[in-house]
C-alpha cells in the first residue's frame, strides 16, 4: 500500500482555503464584469503547436509535455536519442498543459473570429502548469485569472487596465501596492541606443531578473550572452534613472532622442497616462519601470507588474499589449492587450496581512440541533423557512448529544445554534446561541430570520 502523498509544486485546498480563494476570484471577477468582459473556458491540453515557441526560450522549458499514448517510444531510432530532447520531443509529444491563458485565448480568437463582436473583451479563470522549481509563491500547479481585450490597438484599453488594477487590489483591501508600467518599444530603443539593435529578446531575458538576481548578476549574464563591455557600460543609464514617474520619463528622452522606436513607446506611456488621470484616478499606483522586461516574447506595446509593497512576494499580477499574437495562427493584424491576476500568490499576501473579511470564511450560518425523531421532524419546516429567507442554515444529521452537535458547529465555524426539543416545540419560541459571545435568546422564527438576515 503505497503513502498518499503531493506531486511537488501542488496543493490541496481544504473548505477554509478555498472560501478564502472563492472571496478573492469572486472580488475580481465583479470587477471584470463591471468594465464590460465575458466569461471564456479553454481546454487544459493544448497542442504543443500551438503553445512552443510564444513564451521565449525560458518558457518553453518550463512547458509540461504530455507523452503520446500508446508506445510512445517506437518510432523513435538510435540517431534521435543522439540528438538530444528536443530532436526526440515531436516524436514523443503532441500535446502539452497550458502555460497561461493568453495563447489559448489567441487560439481560440482564431478559431472563432467570425462569431465574435469585436472588439472582444474576455475573462477566464482556469489553473496553469509550469515544470518551474517550487518554492515560495511559486507552484506548478496554479490558478490565473485573466482579462483580455482583442481587435483594438486603442491605447484607452492600457488605461483601462490601470483602472481595473487599482479598483480590484483596492477592493481586496490590500494597503500598498505599485502598478509597475513600461513599453516594450522602449526596451528595443534602448537596445539601439547601447549599439545592440535587434537583441531585445536576449536583453529583455536578462534585465528581467533584475529584482531577483541583482545588477551585477544581469550584467555577468548579458556577457554570457555576448553584449559587449561598451554596451553594459551605456546600460548603467537605465539602472540610474530618477525616481518620479516625469522624471523618468524626461531623463529616458534625452537618452533615446535618437531612437524612433523608443520615443513612440514613450509617447504611448505620455497617453496612457494622460487617459488615466483623464478618468480622474486620485491615487492611481503606478510606478515607470523602465528595466521591468517581462519574459513573455509576444509582448509588443506597453507591459504591467503589479507588486505588493512590504511583502517578499514576486508579481501578484502582470500583463501587457501584444500586436500579432493570433498572427502565429493565420490570423493577421488583431492587436491585443492583458492582464493576469496570480490568485495563488494574492492569496498569500492577503493571509500574510491579515486581509480577509471574517465572514470570507462563513458558510453555513445556523445550525438546528437532531435530539430525536420528533425534534428532526420539527425542524424540517423551520429549516425550510430559514432557507427560503436566503439563510445558510444546515439540521445536524444524526439525534446527538448537545455537546458533540456544539463541537460540529464551533469546528465548523457557524455562527449560530439553534436549539429545537420537546419544549421548544410546545411553546413555538426556540433557543438561539450566538456561538462567539456565548449569548442565548428564545425566540420566535420571525425574530431569528430578522438576527440571521442582518
Amino acid at each position: 500500500m503505497s503513502k498518499p502523498s503531493l506531486a511537488r509544486g501542488t496543493r490541496d485546498f481544504g473548505p477554509e482555503i478555498m472560501a478564502k480563494r472563492t472571496y478573492i476570484l469572486d472580488t475580481i471577477k465583479q470587477v471584470f464584469k463591471k468594465f464590460g468582459f465575458l466569461s471564456l473556458e479553454t481546454p487544459a491540453v493544448e497542442n504543443l503547436s500551438v503553445l512552443m515557441g510564444k513564451y521565449g526560450e525560458e518558457g518553453d522549458k518550463l512547458l509540461f509535455k504530455i507523452l503520446n499514448s500508446g508506445d510512445f517510444a517506437k518510432k523513435l531510432k538510435q540517431e534521435d536519442f543522439d540528438n538530444g530532447a528536443p530532436a526526440m520531443l515531436s516524436k514523443v509529444a503532441e500535446k502539452g498543459l497550458r502555460y497561461d491563458l493568453t495563447v489559448p485565448f489567441a487560439r481560440f480568437v482564431a478559431m472563432n473570429r467570425h462569431d465574435l463582436a469585436m472588439p472582444f473583451k474576455r475573462f477566464q479563470v482556469q489553473p496553469v502548469w509550469r515544470a518551474d522549481r517550487p518554492q515560495r509563491g511559486r507552484y506548478r500547479e496554479f490558478y490565473q485569472c485573466d482579462a483580455d481585450v482583442v481587435g483594438t490597438d486603442s491605447l484607452l484599453c492600457e488605461a483601462e487596465i490601470i483602472l481595473m488594477l487599482n479598483e480590484a487590489f483596492k477592493k481586496l483591501r490590500l494597503p500598498d501596492f505599485a502598478i509597475k508600467v513600461n513599453n516594450r518599444k522602449i526596451l528595443t530603443g534602448i537596445t539601439e541606443a547601447i549599439g545592440a539593435a535587434g537583441r531585445e529578446g536576449e536583453l529583455c531575458v536578462a534585465i528581467d531578473k533584475l529584482d531577483k538576481i541583482g545588477k551585477e548578476k544581469v550584467e555577468e549574464e548579458l556577457v554570457g550572452r555576448g553584449f559587449s563591455a561598451e554596451s553594459i557600460a551605456s546600460l548603467q543609464t537605465l539602472f540610474e534613472l530618477p525616481e518620479g514617474n516625469m522624471e523618468a520619463l524626461a531623463a529616458l528622452k534625452g537618452w533615446l532622442s535618437e531612437t524612433e522606436i523608443g520615443l513612440k513607446g514613450i509617447a504611448e506611456l505620455e497617453e496612457v497616462l494622460g487617459m488615466v488621470n483623464d478618468f480622474g484616478l486620485e491615487d492611481n499606483h503606478v510606478k515607470l519601470d523602465f528595466t521591468l522586461a517581462r519574459g513573455l516574447s509576444y509582448y509588443t506595446g506597453a507591459i504591467f507588474e503589479v507588486q505588493a509593497i512590504g511583502v517578499k512576494m514576486g508579481s501578484i499580477s502582470g500583463g501587457g499589449r501584444y500586436d500579432d499574437l493570433t498572427g502565429t495562427f493565420g490570423v493577421s493584424g488583431l492587436s491585443g492587450v492583458g492582464i493576469s491576476f496570480g490568485v495563488d500568490r494574492i492569496y498569500d499576501v492577503l493571509d500574510e496581512l491579515a486581509l480577509f473579511p471574517e465572514d470570507a470564511t462563513e458558510s453555513t450560518k445556523v445550525l438546528l440541533t437532531n435530539f430525536d425523531e420528533e425534534s428532526q421532524r420539527a425542524c424540517l419546516p423551520i429549516l425550510k423557512k430559514l432557507r427560503d429567507a436566503e439563510i445558510a442554515a444546515e439540521l445536524y444529521p444524526t439525534s446527538a448529544k448537545m455537546k458533540k452537535q456544539f463541537d460540529y458547529a464551533n469546528k465548523k465555524g457557524i455562527a449560530y445554534v439553534l436549539a429545537i426539543g420537546s419544549e421548544e416545540i410546545k411553546s413555538g419560541k426556540y433557543s438561539l446561541k450566538d456561538m462567539a459571545s456565548g449569548e442565548q435568546k428564545s425566540l420566535g422564527i420571525t425574530e431569528i430570520i430578522e438576527i440571521l438576515n442582518v
